[in-house]
């Protein structure tokens, strides 16, 4: 593995009717879920380190942390940032951070493992 702290990955959104805490029913008013934030960081995370596994291999999630701190309304667009912080063996710990056109709108960490794939469906039940 050439996994190392520093590693970066981003991923965007413009956020659409789908994504708003009603669609989701995780609230009832129409802006960015909290549970699409989360998805929105853990690509962010994936894409850091997608290039850099070897075939056969992918990580899965362990571990999120994160603090919705803003709401964003439809058709705003989102951007999320990981950053790789530390690799404990198959464990790896990412920043995240979240933005939208007036700044700030979540933050935290994400927890993710490496795992061989066909093994890890194996086990899948």
């Amino acid at each position: 593995m050439t996994l190392g702290p520093g590693l970066h990955g981003s991923a965007k959104l413009v956020v659409a009717d789908a994504d708003t805490a009603v669609a989701m029913k995780s609230g009832e008013v129409p802006v960015l879920a909290t549970p699409r934030v989360i998805a929105l960081c853990e690509e962010a995370a994936v894409a850091a380190v997608a290039d850099k596994l070897p075939a056969g291999q992918t990580t899965v999630g362990m571990r999120v942390q994160v603090d919705h701190l803003a709401p964003t309304s439809v058709g705003s667009s989102v951007a999320a940032e990981a950053t790789l912080e530390r690799v404990e063996g198959r464990r790896l710990t990412f920043t995240v951070t979240v933005n939208d056109h007036c700044g700030l709108i979540a933050a935290g960490k994400v927890t993710r493992v490496v795992v061989e794939t066909e093994r890890f469906l194996e086990k899948a039940r």
